[in-house]
C-alpha cells in the first residue's frame, strides 16, 4: 500500500493534438507551471484476494475512469511481476473533468503511488512514459516549478523529455483559479483533440508554429521576463480555443463569465498589474501574476458575475509519496 500525492500542472504553452501511432504521443511539445494549493491525493493497495481492480473517485465508484486507472496500472505491474489486482482511493480538492487538470494531477499521482507500493527502482523516463499513457499532461505534474515537455524524433520517433526549467522559488509566481462552472465539460480533451486534428482548418498552423511558442517562452522564463511570458501564454491560449472554435462542429469550452474574466485581466495589465490569463480545455480561468498582486488580482475576478469561486495558489511541488515506501501514513503522529 501507499498514498501519493500530485498538483495539476497549467500549460502556458498548450498542447493540442495527439500523433498518429497511438502510445498517446502529443502532437506538439507544451510548458507548463505546477500548482502548490490543488491537490489529487491517492491511495492504492495491491491486493491477492480482489478479482477486479476498485476506483473510487472522491469517495464514489467511478466505472468510466476505472478502465483507464487499469491501463495505467497494467504495465507497473507487468514491470513488477505482479498479478494482484487494487483498490484505488483518490480524492481531488478542486472540480474534477471541468478543466483544471485533474486528469494529470490524478495518474500522476496514480503512477507514483503504485511504483512505491510495488517497491519499484524505475527510471524518470519510466515513470515519464507510464503517466503519458494514460493523460498526455500528466507528466508534467511529476515536477515542480516551470517544466517544459518536449517531443523529440530521436532515440525513437515521438520520444518525450521532461526538462525543469526553474523551481517555484526561482520565480515564485501566483495564481488564482476563478471557477466559473462546476459542471463536468460535455467533451473531453481526448475527443477534442481527435475531433480538432481531423476538422479543423487551422490545424497543421497550430504544429508547424509550436516550436516558436516553446522559445519564446523558455526564454523568457530563463531571464524571468514577465511581460514576455504573458504574451506568449495568452497567445498560445487563444490559439488553441481558436482551433478548437473552428473545428466541425466548433468546440466552445467557455462561458460567458470566462469571456468577461479575460478582458478585466487584459484591462489590469493595461493598468499597470503584472498579471495575464491562460485556460485549458473548460470554462476555469488561471490568472498568473508576479507575487505580491495575486491578492488584488483574486478580488476583482470574484466580483465577476458568475464567478463561483476564486482559488489562489503559488507554485508547487512534483508528485510525491506520502505514506508507503518507509513513510509513514500522514495521519500517524
Amino acid at each position: 500500500m501507499a498514498i501519493a500525492q500530485a498538483q495539476p500542472n497549467i500549460a502556458l504553452v498548450k498542447y493540442w493534438g495527439k500523433r498518429h501511432g497511438g502510445m498517446n504521443l502529443p502532437a506538439v511539445g507544451s510548458l507548463s507551471v505546477t500548482l502548490e494549493s490543488l491537490w489529487t491525493q491517492t491511495e492504492i493497495e495491491f491486493d491477492p484476494d480482489l478479482p477486479e481492480d476498485l476506483f473510487l473517485l472522491n469517495g464514489l465508484p467511478d466505472p468510466v475512469g476505472l478502465s483507464r486507472v487499469s491501463r495505467c496500472l497494467d504495465p507497473i505491474r507487468e514491470r513488477a511481476s505482479c498479478t494482484h489486482k487494487a483498490r484505488i482511493r483518490s480524492r481531488n480538492n478542486f472540480p474534477t473533468s471541468a478543466g483544471l487538470a485533474s486528469s494529470a494531477s490524478g495518474f500522476a499521482a496514480l503512477v507514483t503511488a503504485a511504483i512505491a507500493a510495488l517497491n519499484l527502482d524505475v527510471s524518470d523516463e519510466e515513470k515519464n512514459q507510464w503517466a503519458r499513457w494514460a493523460s498526455g499532461s500528466a507528466p508534467r505534474s511529476l515536477y515542480g516549478g516551470f517544466v517544459e515537455l518536449r517531443l523529440h524524433d530521436t532515440p525513437a520517433p515521438g520520444h518525450t523529455e521532461l526538462v525543469p526549467l526553474a523551481t517555484p522559488a526561482d520565480w515564485p509566481l501566483e495564481v488564482a483559479v476563478a471557477i466559473t462552472s462546476l459542471s463536468t465539460k460535455s467533451v473531453g480533451s481526448t475527443a477534442g483533440m481527435s475531433q480538432t486534428a481531423n476538422t479543423s482548418p487551422f490545424y497543421e498552423s497550430w504544429i508547424r508554429a509550436q516550436p516558436l511558442d516553446l522559445e519564446e517562452a523558455r526564454t523568457a522564463v530563463q531571464a524571468r521576463d514577465f511581460e514576455k511570458l504573458a504574451r506568449v501564454s495568452e497567445h498560445s491560449c487563444l490559439k488553441m480555443h481558436g482551433l478548437a472554435l473552428a473545428g466541425k462542429p466548433g468546440l466552445i469550452y467557455w462561458n460567458g463569465a470566462t469571456v468577461n474574466c479575460l478582458a478585466v485581466i487584459r484591462d489590469l495589465r493595461a493598468q499597470g498589474i503584472p498579471v495575464f490569463f491562460t485556460v485549458d480545455a473548460g470554462p476555469q480561468v488561471k490568472a498568473v501574476s508576479e507575487p505580491g498582486a495575486i491578492q488584488q488580482v483574486a478580488g476583482i475576478l470574484r466580483q465577476i458575475p458568475g464567478v463561483l469561486e476564486v482559488m489562489t495558489s503559488r507554485l508547487g511541488p512534483g508528485a510525491r509519496v506520502l505514506s508507503g515506501a518507509g513513510k509513514p501514513h500522514p495521519s500517524d503522529p
